[in-house]
This record gives C-alpha cells, sequence and structure tokens, in this order.
C-alpha cells in the first residue's frame, strides 16, 4: 500500500469516526421513548417475500389447517402483496414511514456477529452490544453482562421507566433480574393483581389454569394484557417487548401456525403502536426498533431448526419507525448492519452515547437516526 492510499484511509477512518461521534450527540432530538421488539426466530424470507410456497400446506409444513384456508389467508401471487398479507402493520406503516433492513435479495444484509445463532447469545448481544463467547448455552444462568437497557436505568432521568416484557421466562436470566431490578414481565408469572383491573384479575386465573404447551413460555396472546396496561401508566421511556409464539411453532414444524403467529404478532405490534400514539405523552416522540434474535435454516426439514450447523440462522432483519428515523422504506444496497448495533442504537434514540460507556459496543446505526 503506497503511503497516499494508507493517509487516505486513515483519513476516511478518522472521518466515520468523527460522524459516528457527532451523529450520537446530534441525533433523537424528537423521541422520548423507545421500544425494542423482538420476533423470535422469524426468518428474514417470510418478512421480505412472506408465505414460503414450499411449506405452505404441504408435507414439509406440518400443516393441520386446510390448504384452502392457509393459501386464501396467506398466499398472494406477488411477493409484495403475500408479504403485506402476513405482516400487513409492517408493510403499510413501518416499512412507508419509517426503514427495514434485511432483504438479502435486494443488497441488505443484517446478521448476528455471536456466531452461534440461537436465542440466549443473540438477546445478550443486541442489548449489551457486543457478541460474548462465554453465552454459549440458552440455559447459561444470569447474564454477567450489563444491558443498555440496565445502564439506562441507573441514570437518573430514565430509572424507573425502563421495562422487560417478554413470554421467555429466560429473559429474567438474560437482563440479570436479581441484579438489574428491572421491573420484569416473564414466562408463566402471572401479572401482579392490581385493583381495579379486572382483565388482570381474569388473566391471573388463566396462567394458573392454561394447559402449558410449553414450560417456558406462555401465548404470546398472555403478554399483551399486562404490556398495554403497563404502557397506559404513561411513564414509559424504554422498553423491551419479546414475543416468542413463532419460534415455538416452527421448532414443532408447524409452518401454519408459523404464519398465525406471525400475522398476530404484527397485530400486537400495531395496537402497541397506536394505543401509544393515542397518548400525549407518546404521541410522535416515541420510535420502535423492531428485529428477531435470529434467522433459521431453509429448506423441507432445515427450517424447523436454526444455529450454526443450519446455515442461514445467522440472518435477521430489522425495522424502524419514529419522529428521527427518515422515511427511506425497504432498504437495498446497504452497508450490512450487525445485530451488535442495536445497544447503541437504542440509546442514541434516547440522547445517549452508549459507545462512551461500553466501548466493546458496535456503533449506532447512523441511516436509522435523522
Amino acid at each position: 500500500m503506497s503511503t497516499s492510499a494508507g493517509r487516505t484511509l486513515a483519513w476516511r477512518a478518522a472521518a466515520a469516526l468523527v460522524l459516528s461521534l457527532i451523529a450520537t450527540a446530534a441525533f433523537a432530538a424528537k423521541t422520548r421513548t423507545v421500544v425494542l421488539i423482538v420476533c423470535d426466530g422469524l426468518r428474514w424470507q417470510e418478512v421480505f417475500t412472506g408465505a414460503d410456497p414450499l411449506l405452505l400446506g404441504t408435507a414439509a409444513g406440518g400443516a393441520w389447517a386446510p390448504t384452502p384456508l392457509l393459501r386464501e389467508r396467506y398466499w398472494r401471487d406477488d411477493p409484495a402483496a403475500r408479504r403485506a398479507a402476513l405482516l400487513p402493520f409492517l408493510w403499510h406503516t413501518v416499512a412507508r414511514r419509517g426503514q427495514i433492513f434485511g432483504n438479502r435479495l435486494r443488497g441488505s444484509d443484517a446478521t448476528v456477529t455471536n456466531g452461534r445463532a440461537f436465542s440466549y447469545p443473540g438477546y445478550d448481544e443486541m442489548s449489551v452490544g457486543y457478541a460474548d463467547p462465554r453465552i454459549d448455552s440458552n440455559e447459561f444462568g444470569p447474564n454477567p453482562n450489563v444491558s443498555v437497557f440496565e445502564w439506562l436505568n441507573a441514570q437518573p432521568r430514565f430509572h424507573g421507566r425502563v421495562a422487560i416484557y417478554g413470554t421467555w421466562g429466560t429473559f429474567a436470566e438474560i437482563f440479570n433480574e436479581a441484579r438489574s431490578h428491572l421491573p420484569m414481565q416473564v414466562g408463566w408469572h402471572p401479572p401482579a393483581d392490581r385493583p381495579g383491573m379486572p382483565s388482570l384479575a381474569l388473566l391471573r386465573r388463566l396462567y394458573a389454569t392454561t394447559t402449558r404447551f410449553d414450560e417456558e413460555l406462555p401465548p404470546d396472546a398472555y403478554l399483551q394484557i399486562p404490556l398495554l396496561q403497563y404502557v397506559r401508566g404513561g411513564r414509559v421511556r424504554v422498553l423491551f417487548v419479546g414475543y416468542g409464539e413463532t419460534d415455538d411453532w416452527a421448532h414443532q414444524g408447524r409452518y401454519d401456525l408459523v404464519l398465525d403467529a406471525a400475522h398476530r404478532f404484527d397485530g400486537f405490534v400495531a395496537e402497541l403502536w397506536h394505543t401509544m400514539q393515542s397518548m400525549p405523552e407518546y404521541r410522535g416522540r416515541t420510535t420502535f426498533l423492531i428485529t428477531t434474535d435470529h434467522g433459521r435454516g431453509s429448506g423441507p426439514v432445515q427450517w424447523k431448526d436454526h444455529g450454526v450447523e443450519e446455515p442461514g440462522s445467522e440472518n435477521i432483519w430489522l425495522a424502524a419507525i419514529g419522529p428521527d428515523t427518515r422515511p427511506l422504506g425497504e432498504r437495498h444496497d446497504t452497508a450490512p448492519i450487525t445485530q451488535s448495533q442495536i445497544a447503541a442504537t437504542l440509546a442514541a434514540f434516547v440522547g445517549e452515547d452508549y459507545r462512551k460507556a461500553v466501548p466493546r459496543a458496535a456503533p449506532p446505526i447512523l441511516d436509522v437516526l435523522r
């Protein structure tokens, strides 16, 4: 390499660093509340092309529902129409008013960096800003890493206004409930009963009496009720929301229920968005980041699983909508983004420089910050 070429590369690197620092400090002029929403194990293929014809109503998809009914719900000849039928809020609202990354067919790559491509490492990477090779199992136990949620909650202006809501019981360990003291509604733990809220009393009964198909997580619909009650309190500044049915049904080989769960997930996100936009505390000042913790394999069998042994499991997607994100829609031919950038991006939306405190963390995604 010539001396001049070396100076040019050094100048570009320095300029990129300066721009990143300036951007982190200057962005998020309007966002006051940020919500990170994760749909566990939902593939980029369904997000960008809709129902997979290889799996829809075929033996490989393991469907119990009649094929004509599935096709009526989710099949359209055009992939753009097909994905909108599956995820109408994501495509009619989020993609039009925000941005979405991860369509590898259009040169937009979004990947994990943890080398595991399963849940605990993915949630850790997105919430701490870097991949930790120690996190090698979903049964790892309490997380030694401090998440961006715990870091923000330690600051006076966010303290007591950061929360974790998710169906997977392991979130209590991923976000280290014992150390972080973050308020959490996770797993099969019933929500606290509150006087004057009969819906929560009914939900507590359902938690106690529902047959548990999965001992680790209840239906996504059960989470939505206490989540909306919490949000309606008007005090949320930073929120994590994790839905799990898409991954659960994929592991069971039920593609019909994966599609149903994805469609309901989209409806839950829409309901949360419209609820918050109807309140003056959040209207016009809330940003949603929507993503997944990992991808999964492709083909008649491999779609059921994920991990390093299933090629493609490292591929994810990310969407953003809010007052500080330009409406650029579906991105294509973009620089690759990584799961590790989510933590700093989330902090930047509320005006905080996470990388200053955690130098190991990846930089924020500048494209979604105005």
